[in-house]
């Protein structure tokens, strides 16, 4: 048996090898907001395991993406979350994966079995989970694989960061293990897991503009549920927040992720288009028109009021030519005259 379950783990291996390399690189150059206060839900039946909420990123800022309980993608498998690192003035996200041992999460205390370094909730026993019921919220009575550890949590306000490095993040390094650990080969999130975080992004309660670190939705019983029985909502802030305004475009790499955001100014953009046609000259003279395009050329008289600007009233005067006079106007009927036009005469009809 033992022999089975890894050649199937071997498979799952295979099967995510690429999908694992199509990951993403997101880098903000502001912090994500604090890690918000939350009770977690029931646990909705055996082999799910827990994933800690987080702070996500799109074209529209932050947003909270719902701890919630997940089905193992396979026996064994434990969940390592992910996080953001400060590196040379940017904030970086390290996205999460399944494997055999969890690896390191930046020292973010996420709670719930995740002290910052770890995973305390529970093991796997065969096909079986067990769950340690001092830091996980199970029903005794659907599920009997329970058993009972203390777990150091730091879950309180004192410290809520949701980073790593920087200014105010946690100080922590991986360790030669969790090196290591890193450098296997991972199961990258599941399906379930992507349309959890989907249903997240499109959510606009959910951004941290607009619940300012404190998501009415902070955790779920299964993923993307989040409405209805077991859905829980943030009780507090886990330090205060306001979302930065007229910050650069964060600098993204990949192919999963929504698009960069524009970050022009609308001023500018509109100044940009409109400033020019006051000021500049026209790029080039025009051509003067042929006898018979005179021919064809209404009178100032009947131009548009929007063309007002254009008649020979307003139009500058050639040095060496006379003001116009209708006594000498030239009769329009007449049949057309072949020598030049006096010079810039175009200028009366644009």
């Amino acid at each position: 048996m033992q022999s089975i379950r890894s050649f199937l783990f071997a498979m799952v291996i295979l099967s995510v090898s690429v999908g694992s390399s199509a990951q993403v690189l997101v880098s903000v150059n502001f912090g994500p907001p604090a890690l918000p206060v939350y009770e977690q839900p029931l646990c909705p039946a055996g082999g799910y395991v827990w994933t800690p909420g987080y702070w996500a990123w799109s074209p529209d800022g932050y947003y909270w993406v719902p701890g919630t309980w997940v089905p193992a993608p396979e026996p064994d498998l434990l969940w390592t979350p992910g996080y953001w690192a400060f590196d040379d003035g940017l904030y970086y996200w390290h996205p999460g994966y399944w494997a055999p041992v969890v690896g390191y999460y930046g020292g973010i205390a996420y709670g719930y079995g995740y002290p910052g370094t770890g995973y305390y909730g529970g093991y796997w026993r065969g096909r079986q989970f067990y769950y340690n019921q001092t830091v996980n919220n199970v029903n005794v009575t659907n599920i009997h694989n329970v058993y009972n550890k203390t777990v150091v949590e730091n879950t309180g306000t004192v410290n809520r960061v949701s980073y790593n490095g920087g200014p105010g993040g946690t100080t922590t390094r991986p360790t030669p293990e969790q090196d290591a650990a890193a450098r296997q080969q991972h199961v990258p999130p599941s399906s379930a897991q992507i349309q959890h975080q989907d249903a997240a992004r499109s959510n606009r309660n959910l951004q941290a503009s607009m619940n300012h670190g404190q998501p009415p939705i902070a955790a779920t019983p299964k993923p993307a549920e989040f409405r209805g029985r077991g859905v829980v909502a943030a009780s507090r802030t886990g330090a205060p927040y306001k979302a930065p305004e007229n910050r650069p475009a964060p600098s993204e790499k990949g192919t999963l992720p929504t698009p960069r955001p524009e970050n022009r100014s609308e001023n500018n953009a509109a100044r940009g288009e409109a400033e020019p046609h006051k000021t500049a000259p026209h790029p080039e003279v025009p051509r003067p028109p042929s006898a018979s395009q005179r021919e064809n050329v209404p009178r100032p008289e009947n131009a548009p009021y929007s063309q007002r600007e254009a008649r020979p009233e307003n139009a500058p005067r050639p040095r060496n030519e006379p003001p116009p006079n209708s006594s000498t106007r030239p009769d329009r009927r007449a049949p057309p005259d072949n020598s030049p036009p006096p010079p810039n005469r175009e200028d009366r009809f644009q």
